[in-house]
């Protein structure tokens, strides 16, 4: 019978301190090291998730995780998954299924039930790894939050793991983020803490050095790395990335993304903005839009709130204009159902009610409280319009949605791909809309194959009259294969592994 995995969990003094990519990086680590390691979160709250191969829904950090670690990411990676729909409430998913709407009061005093779930996915993962990296959430000292804790401190306590404390020097005080961190931890709390890690460090490394010492003196708990400010191009699910407001390399073709309040699986254009051939932003303001070659309408988790934001601020508008001048207008997902003549949630799945689409596509949407998730793969259909050179090119992604949307006529109307979705029985469907240079898709990653982000954008230079000069075929598995191993490499230098190693050998209890 195969031993215990042994664990290490990384917590983090806030929210973006760098748990995720910390936890990626060991991940690889022991990877490449020999051992066969599995991520675990026990609650995540994010907007970007994953669907695996069974149609299970997960938190796409740990599909990350996962994939720096080299396996197959598993819903046992992130047994409760939190999608907030307001911001008061959120849609709680355990297990990978949708089990209902509750406010945050709600499952506040529900959360500690799902305990036998966490566990049980745990141990599950447990029995077949070797090690596993646990990540935390938000910090351990919301001394509000601690007697409930389930991700956290209280999960430390559950497996019995040692904790490594993650501060963020990039946002200023990581010492007083670190030193209160461990006073408002019990005794036994902060015992489990068996080394800080200063993250996103800048500068002079001599000058902090002081600091290192009297923080330790301090905690009487070792600084085991100071790890610089890292550029490493990697998915994000946090609406804290900095991403959105990040200033990109000055392109030749310039794209657009629509900042949707709510917006959720923008990881579907990271291919396009690691192109050096593209400067892609993020806007929400008329201001902000400019005259790009290509807008793109992202994923929301709810799509009529976020279309009456797009209508009130003037966005529809412009982008319906853009249209009439030659601009390529893709929506994804909810992107996709706004595009349309008109959205109707007569179950109030999300807020109830039905309201008129931008008009841009022939088709309607209703939406359901079955949510589709699964796996796809096929080909590009016959399309029309500016991107008709991606016609029969081969494509995969997932669906994750809760709605239907049928196209109302069919003359000059042309579906976006030809489909099989991942199920027992292989079933073959067709997907989305296009018309006249606009084009909607229930497909997140469709830009990922490998050739489809060349094609896409010699179209548009095309359309702009401009010839692409050393267009390379990027694939984006491989680029992102090439980045896990970079940030190894930098956790190799900056971490003491060798301590790392030892908290993992020793435990907590022995």
């Amino acid at each position: 019978m195969k031993t215990q995995a042994k664990v290490i969990m990384i917590q983090g003094t806030m929210s973006n301190a760098g748990k995720s990519l910390i936890t990626a990086g060991l991940c690889r680590i022991f990877k490449q090291d020999g051992y066969r390691v599995a991520p675990f979160k026990s609650q995540n709250m994010a907007l970007n998730s994953f669907i695996t191969n069974e149609g299970l829904e997960m938190g796409r950090a740990q599909a990350v995780q996962a994939e720096a670690a080299g396996v197959e990411p598993s819903v046992l990676m992130n047994p409760i998954l939190l999608k907030p729909a307001n911001d008061t409430g959120s849609q709680v998913i355990v297990n990978g299924e949708v089990q209902g709407m509750m406010s945050a009061r709600e499952y506040f005093s529900y959360k500690k039930k799902l305990i036998p779930d966490i566990l049980k996915a745990y141990h599950q993962l447990a029995q077949t790894y070797d090690i596993i990296v646990i990540e935390g959430a938000g910090s351990p000292a919301e001394i509000n939050l601690k007697e409930d804790d389930i991700v956290n401190m209280g999960l430390a306590q559950l497996v019995d793991a040692p904790v490594m404390l993650v501060g963020d020097i990039d946002r200023g005080g990581v010492f007083a983020q670190l030193a209160g961190t461990a006073l408002l931890l019990e005794a036994e709390e902060k015992a489990r803490i068996r080394g800080m890690i200063i993250n996103k460090f800048r500068g002079d490394r001599s000058i902090l050095l002081p600091g290192v010492e009297m923080i330790e003196k301090m905690t009487g708990i070792p600084v085991v790395g100071i790890v610089p400010y890292m550029k490493v191009d990697m998915e994000e699910e946090d609406s804290l990335t900095q991403r959105f407001t990040a200033k990109h390399k000055e392109g030749v073709l310039d794209i657009a993304v629509i900042r949707l309040p709510r917006i959720s699986n923008f990881t579907d254009f990271a291919v396009l903005e690691g192109n050096r051939q593209v400067n892609l932003r993020y806007v929400d303001s008329l201001r902000q839009l400019g005259e790009p070659d290509m807008i793109l309408l992202p994923g929301t988790k709810n799509t009529l709130a976020d279309l009456k934001w797009l209508r009130q601020n003037g966005l529809e508008t412009a982008i319906c204009r853009a249209k009439e001048k030659g601009c390529v207008i893709f929506g994804i997902c909810g992107g996709y159902q706004m595009l349309g003549q008109r959205v109707s949630d007569p179950k109030q799945v999300e807020e109830g009610g039905s309201l008129r689409g931008m008009g841009l596509l022939p088709v309607n949407t209703v939406l359901t409280r079955e949510k589709t998730r699964t796996q796809v793969q096929g080909r590009f259909s016959n399309l029309s319009g500016i991107l008709k050179n991606l016609s029969g090119m081969e494509l995969a992604g997932y669906e994750i949605h809760m709605g239907k949307t049928e196209i109302l006529q069919e003359k000059e109307i042309s579906a976006m791909a030809d489909i099989t979705v991942q199920t027992r029985d292989q079933t073959l469907k067709m997907d989305g809309c296009c018309q006249n240079n606009v084009y909607g898709t229930y497909i997140h990653g469709i830009f990922d194959e490998a050739g489809v982000v060349n094609a896409l954008l010699a179209a548009l230079a095309e359309q702009k009259g401009i010839v692409l000069e050393d267009i390379e075929e990027m694939s984006w598995r491989e680029y992102k294969e090439t980045q896990y191993d970079l940030l190894a490499d930098t956790l190799r230098k900056h971490l003491d592994m060798e301590a790392v190693y030892a908290m993992i050998k020793e435990g907590v209890q022995e």
